[in-house]
Order: C-alpha cells, then sequence, then structure tokens
C-alpha cells in the first residue's frame, strides 16, 4: 500500500512534522515502561482493535481464522479510505500521547523515518518467530533504536499495467511479452516510455498515463537518496537539486502529450478507469486491486513484466503495536499472525499485496498466483521477477522525507492537474521548502 500523497496546504505539512516533536516531548518522561493489565469487556473477551488503509487484504474471514484459533479474542478492523487520512489520525492521536489509538496500527513506509525518532511509542516485536522472516531491507526498514517496531506487510516492486485493448486499437503489441519488449525489456528506460507514449498517443484518443505525479513517484523511488544526504540525513537544498528538477521539467513536458492529468485518488481518477481516460499505469501488486475495482466491469487490463529504469519499489507497509495500549502483548501475538508467511499469501490473494516475507515468497499461493481480471496474468511470477530488480540498499528517507515529497508532488499537481505554470510551481515549491526551516 501507499501515499501518492493527495493535493494539502502546506499548513499541513508543517503540522504533520509538529505532531511528532510534540510527540517526542510527551513520551514517557520519567523513563518508565508501562505494562498495562489486558482489557477485557463485558463479555470476557479481548477486543483487539486494527486499523489499516487502502486495502491490505485482511478480510472478515482472515479475522475470524484468528478469533476462532484464540478463544476469548475479538478482532475489529477499521480501514481508512485513504493513507493520508489514516496517517492524520495516527499523529494527532501520538500527539494527544496515544489516546484512541488503535491495538494494531498499519503505518506506510514512507512515514518510518518520521516514527524512527519516536521509538519508545512502540513495542518491541522482535522474537524467535519473525527473525529471518524478512528481506533483509524491508526488516532493516521496521527496525530503530535496536528494536523492531514494524512488522513488514508487503513490499511494491513495480511492473507496468496496461490497457491491452487500446494497445491493439493503436497498432501497438498488445500482449505481455510483446509490451514488455515494446518498452525496451531489460534496458527499459523512461525515454522509450515516453517515446513508446508519443507514438500511442498519435493514434489514440485516450492518453498514456494517468498523472505526473505516478510517473514521479516512480522515478523518486529509484533514486538512492532523492532528498536528503544519505550519510547525515541534512535534507538537500531543494533549489540545488538538479536531479529532482531535472526530473520534474522533464515530466510535465511530457505530460503535456501523455497525460490523463487525473489527481490520484481523487473521484475523476476513479472515473477514468471506466472512460478509457489512460493507457498505462506504473503498477506496483497492490495496485492491481485498485484498478479491478475501479474498473470493474472493463475489459482489457494486463500486466507486463518490465519497468522503466530497472528495478523500482513503490509502497510497502507494517503493522505496528502502540506502547499505550491496554492489550499490547494480545496486540504483539496478532500482528505476529497477520503477517506470517500463510497469512501475507492470503492477504495477496485477497488484495494484491506481495509479501516481505522469504517463505511467502516461494509459496505456491504466491509464485502460481494468477489474476483473472489482468488476463489471467501470471501475477506471482512477474511481481517475484520484478522484486529480484530492487535494490538490496534501498533509496534513503530522512526525517524530512515526507515532507519534502510532498511540496513536490504537490508542486506537479498545480500544473499537471491545475494547468498552472511549471516555473511558477517550482517557484512557490522554492518558498514552501523554505518555511520548513532547514
Amino acid at each position: 500500500m501507499t501515499s501518492i500523497i493527495r493535493t494539502r496546504r502546506m499548513a499541513t505539512v508543517v503540522a504533520g512534522a509538529s505532531i511528532f516533536a510534540l510527540t517526542l516531548s510527551a513520551c514517557s518522561s520519567d523513563g518508565t515502561e508501562k505494562t498495562p493489565e489486558a482489557s477485557k469487556g463485558a463479555d470476557g473477551n479481548i477486543t483487539l482493535t486494527v486499523a489499516t488503509f487502502n486495502q491490505f487484504g485482511y478480510t472478515p474471514e482472515l479475522l475470524k481464522e484468528y478469533e476462532d484459533a484464540n478463544p476469548g479474542i475479538k478482532v475489529e478492523q477499521t480501514v481508512a479510505a485513504l493513507s493520508g487520512d489514516a496517517r492524520t489520525n495516527l499523529t494527532t492521536r501520538l500527539a494527544a500521547g496515544g489516546d484512541g489509538l488503535a491495538d494494531v496500527e498499519a503505518i506506510e513506509v514512507d512515514w518510518m523515518p518520521e516514527l524512527s525518532e519516536i521509538a519508545d511509542s512502540f513495542e518491541d516485536l522482535a522474537g524467535p518467530d519473525v527473525t529471518g522472516r524478512y528481506v533483509p531491507w524491508k526488516e532493516a526498514q521496521g527496525t530503530a533504536d535496536g528494536k523492531l517496531i514494524g512488522l513488514g506487510t508487503d513490499i511494491g516492486p513495480e511492473a507496468i499495467c496496461y490497457r491491452a485493448d487500446l494497445f491493439e486499437a493503436a497498432g501497438l503489441p498488445s500482449d505481455r511479452e510483446g509490451v514488455a519488449e515494446l518498452l525496451g525489456g531489460k534496458d527499459a528506460t523512461w525515454e522509450k516510455y515516453f517515446e513508446v507514449g508519443h507514438q500511442f498517443v498519435a493514434n489514440s484518443d485516450s492518453a498514456w498515463f494517468d498523472s505526473a505525479v505516478a510517473i514521479m513517484q516512480s522515478q523518486i523511488g529509484q533514486l538512492p537518496a532523492a532528498y536528503e544526504n544519505a550519510s547525515t540525513g541534512e535534507p538537500t537544498d531543494l533549489a540545488s537539486n538538479t536531479v529532482i528538477k531535472g526530473m520534474y521539467d522533464t515530466i510535465l513536458t511530457e505530460s503535456v502529450d501523455l497525460s490523463a492529468r487525473l489527481g490520484m485518488w481523487g473521484d475523476d481518477w476513479a472515473a477514468g478507469f471506466q472512460s478509457n481516460a489512460f493507457a498505462t499505469m506504473p503498477c506496483p501488486p497492490w495496485m492491481t486491486s485498485v484498478i479491478s475495482g475501479n474498473a470493474d466491469g472493463v475489459d482489457g487490463w494486463n500486466v507486463a513484466d518490465v519497468f522503466p529504469g530497472g528495478g523500482g519499489n513503490w509502497g510497502g507497509s507494517f503493522l505496528t503495536v502502540p506502547s499505550t495500549g491496554k492489550n499490547t502483548a494480545e496486540a504483539a501475538k496478532l500482528a505476529t499472525w497477520l503477517t506470517a508467511p500463510e497469512q501475507q499469501a492470503k492477504a495477496f490473494a485477497s488484495a494484491g499485496t506481495f509479501p516481505s516475507q522469504i517463505e511467502a515468497q516461494a509459496l505456491p499461493q504466491v509464485k502460481d498466483a494468477t489474476n483473472e481480471f489482468f488476463a489471467d496474468a501470471p501475477v506471482g511470477q512477474i511481481f517475484s521477477n520484478r522484486a529480484n530488480q530492487i535494490s538490496a540498499t534501498p533509496p534513503f528517507k530522512g526525517l524530512n522525507y515526507f515532507a519534502i515529497q510532498q511540496i513536490v508532488m504537490d508542486a506537479l499537481n498545480r500544473v499537471d492537474i491545475d494547468g498552472g505554470k511549471a516555473d511558477d510551481s517550482w517557484n512557490l515549491a522554492l518558498t514552501n521548502f523554505g518555511e520548513l526551516g532547514f
């Protein structure tokens, strides 16, 4: 899962950063650890609450399976429609001392650098059941101050989802292997992706991709360190960040002819799946369930085992257990079970969330999986192949990554979605960056 970030005012970004600062000052000033007693309801059961967002694949049937295996435990899940909503709820409640947080809180990978600063707010979930469970870089992302505060759920190896029927109508190859070759195969580049896009739009009424931010998100995910110095964590001055500015300029130039100009996660974007608005999308596994949900009844979607620039990872989440909970021991057991290989294989079948667990990736339910909506594409094999292309050293994301990323994405949206001028929008981004006070 992920959070391509919806357009919000700069004040929201600053407020988000301030919330974590407030939380730092609010955490156990006396240095003592709290071990609250398990809280049972009137019926004698312990109710565990789980807060997720988008689609984690935790179906009612899966949660009942846990209840049946653990008499006296009831599990209630709250699902936020957008990751941004879940983040706001999490940060607001953390700033208030943790009151009202779920027993198990899902978090998106881009929030982890900030949460790592307040590792004492979360339980240490390390133990024999999770030792060696994850691909190493995923486990490293969930570790802070020597504690495993996040149990990995999924990762987001990227492929290209596309409309085979629109490709065929435009005179382009439409089968999976043909599309992969068309985009450059193992040598696929963003330049080639844009080149083919111009060929497509010259023979189609549809756009090539949905939005500029989707392309920018994917390209940023391929940089070793987009916004901060990987050694010191210090933010790079946005005014001198020529790599980001170069991406910004190129993507907006290409967007003039290739973008459908649809703000991701908005109503117009959702409706675009029903109106042939665009032909391709950067596509991590979790996006397949988003597409199939929005494009219900639309034939033609497929997945190609290819991605411009090689490997890329978009998104991926964790389960955490806030230390203020009344049932932390039972919550840790539930989080461990939900992120176990067997459950993650079921979540992949339900929501397309590709497991971050080594053993789960090798299970037949994952590696042999196909997706009927995507023309029976062998999604297990495709995304396994794409996962093997992800760098063993993931991009560096420091404490200020989320806030700076927000500024850049807002700048793109002001041009791509709102029709503003690229130079004016970039100048506003520089102003917003300055207001962060680095």
